[in-house]
């Protein structure tokens, strides 16, 4: 009776799992999507305990495995209510990270609990089960920090590359290639320590040489790779309800790698190769040149200026990027938005599959300052729609607006982007005249159209709200 509870569980589990998924990939009902995960996974975490000391109880195992719960659940919801919304992707390869070393030490646990095989065939199947979520479990683990570095600036975005790159990565395939045939004809834990061992190797490197830029792309890429090692460690311990939840988590960020690529004019190859945003962040501002040959100077508007275009348009794009998260602008910029709108104005936001760090990463933002869902339009559904429009705003947006991804010979060159050019007016957000996050300078600041509004996002936009509000239409 309690076994076919157990089951029932786990099946339940598996389908909110499936509703996580399915909810998630809408911004409207995002909400759920994420309750139905946390009912799904807390779901699944008492149905295992039960099945596991009820059918051998182990007094000490079941302390262990509470004190761990309690441990987990207190670090996890005290970190993730602390941290901005600027560090949830930090926070999602941390995530990625830890699922992996937790895959791994599964393989190897479950290694270390089999004398004997009855058979060849389950030998090889259960070895090479358990040395593949041992490789991609340490490769996530180890990958995913370095990104977290890269991501918080705590390790260079620009790309690291050994000059004997691939003689490097060629002898840890071998070594790798050689744990596994030492494991599977002398099984015993140290061919899989080194496995592992080689894998922390291998996901550094890896992950080091790939420029900030793509770290988008490879934290979801890992995001997969954690859900393939939790996948493999089910079928090494025969956790049908791990398979199911690896098999899902595995091709969704499959999934989402490939259209975030896309979404950069990439592949998934090139992106894991390397190479790309090797130039700093922080260059200076690239020569655009006028009609006469010289070279044009961007210009700079103040608060009042923008406010005066705001009142005088019919219609309005906002285009938000990293920078709007950085100074945490999106309630200000929600607020001006409200005001046009009761002003009888059209206000829209065009969103880039890749703006921010994460995807949907502006849509979070976005919903969590109340901003209603119709007017947040992806980038093919508005991109048409500029060329109409009185007034863009660019509020901390760079790479993802940048008209050199049309030009040939530009490192973003074919890179989809939002046309933000084509605005009859059009007002930059930012600090400096800095590269984004590629590298690669931004003709669009020096746009006859264009025109900079220095400082601080938030304070920009707070100034406006109130400009906005109090004048007389």
């Amino acid at each position: 009776m309690l076994s076919n509870i157990v089951l029932g569980g786990y099946i339940a589990a598996a389908l909110l799992f499936v509703l996580a998924i399915v909810g998630l990939g809408r911004q409207d009902t995002a909400r759920s999507g994420n309750a139905y995960g946390i009912l799904g996974m807390s779901l699944a975490v008492i149905a295992t305990a039960v099945h596991t000391f009820t059918s051998e109880w182990n007094t000490l195992g079941f302390v262990l495995l509470v004190v761990a719960v309690v441990i987990a659940f207190t670090v996890g919801l005290t970190y993730s209510s602390r941290v901005a919304m600027t560090g949830l992707p930090g926070l999602v390869a941390l995530f990625n990270a830890f699922g992996g070393q937790a895959s791994a030490a599964v393989g190897i646990n479950s290694a270390l609990g089999v004398d004997t095989y009855e058979s060849f065939n389950e030998q090889l199947v259960h070895g090479v089960t358990v040395w593949a979520a041992v490789v991609i479990g340490s490769l996530t683990f180890a990958g995913s920090l370095i990104a977290f570095g890269k991501l918080g600036g705590r390790v260079t975005s620009r790309p690291v590359v050994l000059k004997a790159r691939w003689l490097v990565m060629g002898l840890l395939g071998t070594g790798l290639v050689g744990s596994l045939v030492w494991y599977m004809l002398a099984p015993s834990i140290w061919p899989l320590v080194i496995a592992h061992l080689l894998g922390y190797v291998f996901g550094v490197l890896m992950v080091l040489a790939i420029g900030g830029a793509d770290m988008p792309v490879v934290v979801s890429f890992l995001n997969s790779f954690s859900g393939w090692a939790g996948a493999l460690s089910g079928f090494a311990i025969g956790s049908d309800l791990l398979v199911v939840a690896g098999t899902i988590v595995g091709m969704s960020g499959i999934i989402l790698s490939i259209v975030m690529a896309r979404g950069m004019n990439r592949s998934i190859r090139n992106v894991l190769l390397g190479g790309f945003g090797t130039a700093d962040s922080t260059g200076s501002a690239v020569a655009v040149l006028d009609a006469d040959g010289n070279p044009r100077q961007a210009v700079s508007v103040d608060a009042s200026d923008v406010a005066a275009w705001l009142l005088e348009a019919d219609s309005v794009i906002i285009a938000p990027g990293y920078g709007m998260a950085v100074a945490q602008a999106q309630h200000p910029v929600a607020e001006l938005t409200r005001r046009l709108i009761e002003q009888g104005k059209t206000v829209r936001f065009a969103i880039h599959p890749v703006a921010g760090r994460l995807p949907g990463h502006m849509n979070v933002l976005l919903a969590e300052a109340r901003v209603p869902y119709d007017i947040v339009l992806e980038m093919d559904e508005i991109n048409a729609d500029f060329p109409s429009t009185d007034v863009v705003l660019v509020i901390g947006a760079n790479d993802t607006v940048n008209p050199a991804a049309m030009e040939p010979g530009s490192p973003i060159s074919g890179m989809p982007v939002l046309h933000v050019w084509e605005g009859h007016r059009v007002v930059v957000f930012k600090r400096s005249m800095a590269a984004g996050y590629s590298g690669v300078e931004n003709p669009l600041f020096f746009h006859e159209n264009t025109a900079m509004l220095f400082g601080d996002a938030k304070a920009s936009a707070e100034t406006l709200v109130t400009a906005v509000g109090t004048a007389k239409v």
